[in-house]
């Protein structure tokens, strides 16, 4: 006598309670009456739903019958039983998945499979993974692209390459799609020469995204990167320096920071934008040639390269550093007022703290301090002459504290940017404009602060970002209710036509190129917003 005799004339409670009495105690002499009910379902869905789950628990305890199943006529049972071997790893499950796979022709059943073999993650699903790689089912595709990388398939790599190649031709770079999405980390995965070297020639994909994916997977492939990284410092083209240098200051590797300096030295940081990227570079890693490349880098007349080289310098503090800013800020010339502005700005607070025990350095950073709008910049330094707690640093606390500085407007703006450097020029900036002025590295923390603080009036963002780029941002605030009329200003060094196109179509209102003199973006804003 079977436990689920006279199953169907039992009250829904009855029923419930004996199917959940055995999913948990698994009695195998259930299962003739369960695969009954599965087949002939009561057409009630709390009860049907138990059903499977019950079954689900029996055949987990019955690998060979699982399995057995997989041939069944009945695709509701073979589909439950390839998911359920999934589920638990059943390795005889593989030849008759993997079989399964390569011969049918129904899309939806060979992506179960493979979606079990997945889970199962044996080496001799190969085969099927390989079949489908080239699979019209993007899911397929990029499922089956994932675990050749997973499984280090070199046989893949021409098949990734034609993948990331193909997403660039016609208008297929305005998305980044599954497939290409696996490519570039499966490329990452094999992490061979000639995969690492196809990355770093793609390092300015056209898509925002894939662009983002191919850094990603560049710094997490750390010192495998480097060379193909440093080759392409050599570019001819602008933006794939600036890229490459960024990926170099993001690994933070002494060989990344021994390469910049050469090429820098080489003359390949031979304008504004790269020189930058350069800079930035040096600061994330700090060698002692980055450190004295930044330090030469001090004669930067441009506010935004002085600005990126005192910000790198901000993360090493050493005396002989001290020493050679000293000796620049006595100077007293035009690179004076640049150079202490810059470190005001940059809320450079370690080299203010050093530097104002010279009282000739300390009068001429006050001075500068004094005229900031920013109450943020303000209130940091309040907090660093607070540390200090001499004589001096007391007597200028009290200077601050008595200075009247203007309040903002009640306008907000936000700024968006993984640069230090220029995420202080912005606030800098904004805050003269009379924005109450808020900052975030990436869009992923910009939303985050939009969510938590409520909307802005003006928010100014970089395309290439971490984490979460410019565009993403652009296209979640143009879909918020509540964040949608937001002024959106983009900041870019991209060129190309197309990539201004993908972001007019995602909202952005204006744009201006890096490096650009703060009166540019001024001007931009007091058109865009009638200030």
């Amino acid at each position: 006598m079977s436990i689920l005799d006279g199953f169907r004339d039992k009250d829904f409670l009855e029923q419930i309670t004996l199917l959940n009495d055995i999913a948990a105690n698994r009695p195998t002499d259930a299962l003739p009456d369960l695969l009954s009910l599965f087949a002939s379902p009561l057409q009630d869905a709390s009860v049907d739903s138990m059903v499977v789950i019950a079954l689900n628990a029996l055949l987990a305890d019955n690998e060979q019958y699982a399995v057995e199943c997989l041939h069944s006529d009945d695709p509701k049972l073979r589909l439950l039983c390839i998911r359920t071997a999934g589920e638990h790893r059943f390795a005889s499950a593989v030849e008759p998945l993997s079989e399964i796979a390569q011969t049918t022709d129904d899309s939806d059943l060979a992506l179960e499979s493979l979606s079990a073999l997945a889970r199962i993650g044996s080496e001799a699903a190969l085969p099927a993974f390989r079949k489908h790689l080239s699979s019209n089912d993007p899911l397929a595709a990029g499922l089956s692209i994932e675990m050749c990388g997973h499984f280090n398939d070199v046989s893949a790599l021409p098949w990734l390459k034609e993948v990331v190649r193909r997403s660039l031709t016609g208008d297929r770079y305005q998305t980044c799609d599954v497939p290409t999405w696996k490519a570039i980390q499966a490329l990452g995965d094999l992490g061979t020469e000639e995969a690492v070297q196809f990355l770093a020639s793609h390092l300015h994909h056209k898509n925002p995204i894939a662009r983002r994916l191919i850094t990603d997977v560049m710094v997490e492939l750390g010192e495998k990167a480097v060379p193909a990284l440093l080759d392409s410092l050599h570019s001819s083209d602008e933006d794939v320096r600036i890229l490459a240098a960024n990926v170099l200051g993001f690994t933070g590797l002494r060989s990344g920071g021994n390469g910049l300096v050469a090429a820098f030295d080489r003359g390949h940081a031979d304008t504004p934008n790269v020189r930058y990227a350069f800079y930035e570079a040096m600061g994330r890693i700090g060698t002692m040639k980055n450190l004295i490349c930044l330090m030469d880098g001090l004669s930067e007349t441009d506010e935004l390269l002085l600005m990126a080289v005192v910000g790198g310098l901000e993360r090493h503090v050493n005396p002989g550093m001290i020493r050679n800013i000293t000796e620049r800020l006595r100077q007293e010339d035009e690179q004076t007022a640049r150079l202490a502005q810059a470190i005001i700005n940059s809320k450079a607070l370690d080299i203010f703290r050093a530097l104002h025990g010279d009282p000739a350095c300390a009068d001429i950073l006050m001075e500068h301090l004094l005229q900031s709008r920013d109450e943020e910049i303000l209130a940091a330094f309040r907090e660093a002459l607070e540390s200090l707690g001499t004589d001096a640093a007391g007597a200028d606390l009290k200077r601050l504290s008595e200075a009247a500085a203007e309040r903002g407007s009640g306008r907000k703006a936000l700024a968006v940017d993984d640069s230090r450097s220029m995420l202080a020029l912005h606030r800098a900036l904004l805050a003269e404009l009379g924005f109450d002025v808020a900052l975030a590295a990436n869009g992923q923390e910009a939303l985050e602060h939009l969510q938590e603080n409520g909307p802005v009036e003006l928010v100014v963002t970089d395309m290439n970002m971490p984490v979460m780029d410019g565009m993403q941002l652009v296209e979640q605030l143009r879909n918020d209710p509540d964040f949608e009329s937001a002024t959106i200003v983009m900041v870019t060094t991209e060129k190309e036509a197309s990539q201004r196109g993908l972001a007019e179509n995602a909202g952005v209102n204006a744009f201006i190129t890096k490096p650009f003199r703060p009166e540019q973006l001024k001007e931009m804003l007091t058109q865009l917003l009638g200030l």
